[in-house]
């Protein structure tokens, strides 16, 4: 392809030399000595990319360049000038600017501009497949190790940071790839999960990760002072990829102080994770200290939210048995108007010690794109499912309420209680009608199933922790990207809800969660 680039300067056959460059390099040139006559010639002739120089007779470059950005908004500019003044700088920057060159040029100088406009797709995208070439042999080395929980999150990140680069790249030409990796990944992690969770739980040791009824205690209450306020923020479903969406957002406001990851309990559900993330308990010991609390019946638990109504309780429980003496705040943000809300109330918020703020929107959304064929046209894979993330991210109540706190120098925690994965393989179970309705873990007394290889089944919930409601309860979870499916009605369930954004079971996805501490800019 020959890429057609305008030049304006009223000095334009003193350039010559450049010029030919230019064109030896494959590039077709056209020259005018006027802004007047660029604005003209870009009116009636279609350029890939314009050099204005920013000090010509008439109009000045900078006026140019706001009529050129009304009339081809998405035309590159590249302004060349002789001044270094820093005013006249921003003054270009601000009008969007593709590029900024003094005099005197170099033609190398010219040619890398013209490269990082024209190939830096490419370039880039040859780079990450090429990086990401050198590193697959590494990983997939790395899963025939005898691997910790922290060494396998060390991997997930890797993995993650390669999803994100390849989902850059406009070809996208090594996504297949990744995602096999990624699959691969998955069954050795959830081998891993099976082989060492029940030690994790009975048997702790240095290798055993911080699980969710111990997040707190390790990464926020020793943040807690009476010098400023610290802001726990849990995103319900956020995983890690989609954190480091929200990440560049955030950085223009917030630093990073640190980066951890830790592990969701099992079932990797709302109603079991996230009540003992706030009781500082197992889902059995909280049954057990607080029966008038917890749901004894697990019923649809796809409706997660109707078991966490006593979040603030378990809160204040646990910071009353930790000894913690600190005023403290909860809020659970489920509709717009109440974010909207919690900002207009922020200033009220700063005489606390301790402010817990949780935002379901990640999750009703991954339920919706279960249930909405318009979600799920906007969101057919992660790629799109982070995009909307972001999207709602960068319009929401929350991030509003962040730049309050960053303005004020506050410090964060933002974090999650499960991740989640995108389903694809159905798992035939048949259980009675007592049992459970989630795609990703079954509980009940009287279940069947059809794949043993693709799930982790417990007949003795109590060295789980986990609530037993009858003698014969048996709780299993899929592994990898499985669901579990009801022989009845088998081809319309699977058609349904394949492809869908689920959790409860084992995957990286699902398990390794992200908890980031930020301090305001």
């Amino acid at each position: 392809m020959i890429y057609s680039i305008l030049w304006a300067d009223d000095e334009i056959d003193l350039l010559t030399p450049y010029i030919i460059f230019l064109e030896n390099k494959g590039y077709q040139v056209s020259t005018v000595n006027s802004g007047a006559d660029a604005l003209e010639l870009v009116i009636k002739q279609k350029f890939d990319v314009l050099f204005l120089d920013e000090n010509m007779p008439g109009m000045s470059g900078l006026e140019v360049l706001i009529a050129i950005k009304q009339i081809r908004p998405n035309l590159p500019v590249i302004m060349i000038t002789k001044s270094e003044e820093e005013e006249l700088m921003e003054d270009a920057i601000g009008s969007k600017i593709a590029d900024y060159l003094i005099k005197p040029l170099n033609p190398n100088q010219l040619l890398l501009s013209v490269k990082r406009i024209f190939d830096k797709k490419r370039l880039q995208e040859e780079k990450t497949n090429l990086s990401y070439q050198q590193e697959f042999r590494a990983l997939s080395m790395q899963y025939q190790d005898k691997l910790n929980a922290e060494e396998w999150s060390e991997i997930y990140k890797k993995l993650s940071y390669w999803e994100l680069e390849i989902d850059n790249t406009e070809n996208k030409s090594m996504a297949e790839v990744l995602n096999s990796q990624k699959s691969e990944a998955n069954a050795h992690f959830s081998k891993f999960v099976e082989k060492n969770y029940e030690n994790w739980l009975q048997k702790p040791d240095s290798d055993t990760p911080i699980l969710s009824h111990l997040m707190m205690r390790k990464y926020a209450f020793p943040l807690i002072n009476d010098k400023s306020p610290l802001f726990f923020i849990l995103v319900d479903n956020l995983r890690y990829d989609q954190w480091k969406i929200l990440e560049v957002f955030i950085q223009d406001y917030f630093q990073v102080e640190r980066e951890n990851t830790y592990y969701s309990i099992l079932p990797t559900t709302t109603a079991f994770a996230r009540n003992s993330i706030f009781a500082g308990m197992m889902p059995s010991e909280i049954h057990k200290n607080f029966p008038d609390k917890w749901v004894h019946d697990l019923g649809d638990s796809d409706d997660d939210e109707g078991f966490n109504q006593h979040e603030e309780f378990y809160l204040q429980q646990q910071l009353k048995r930790l000894k913690i003496d600190a005023k403290s705040s909860y809020h659970k943000i489920i509709h717009q108007h109440q974010g909207k809300q919690l900002v207009d109330n922020f200033n009220k918020l700063l005489t606390n010690d301790l402010n817990v703020v949780v935002y379901n929107f990640v999750d009703m959304l991954s339920h919706a794109r279960t249930d909405m064929a318009m979600i799920k046209e906007l969101a057919p894979d992660e790629s799109a499912y982070r995009s909307l993330t972001a999207s709602w991210f960068q319009h929401s109540p929350l991030f509003d309420l962040l730049k309050k706190i960053s303005a004020k120098k506050g410090r964060v925690i933002i974090t999650t209680d499960h991740g989640m994965i995108r389903v694809q393989n159905p798992i035939k179970i048949v259980g009675d009608r007592n049992t459970n309705t989630n795609l990703r873990y079954k509980q009940g007394k009287n279940l069947n199933w059809d794949n043993n290889s693709k799930m982790m089944v417990s007949r003795k919930p109590d060295q789980l922790f986990l609530p037993k409601p009858n003698v014969s309860t048996t709780y299993v979870f899929a592994k990898e990207d499985c669901m579990f499916a009801y022989p009845n009605n088998y081809n319309h369930f699977v058609n349904h809800y394949k492809n869908t954004f689920q959790h409860g079971g084992i995957s990286l996805e699902e398990c390794i969660i992200p908890v980031v501490y930020l301090t305001g800019k």
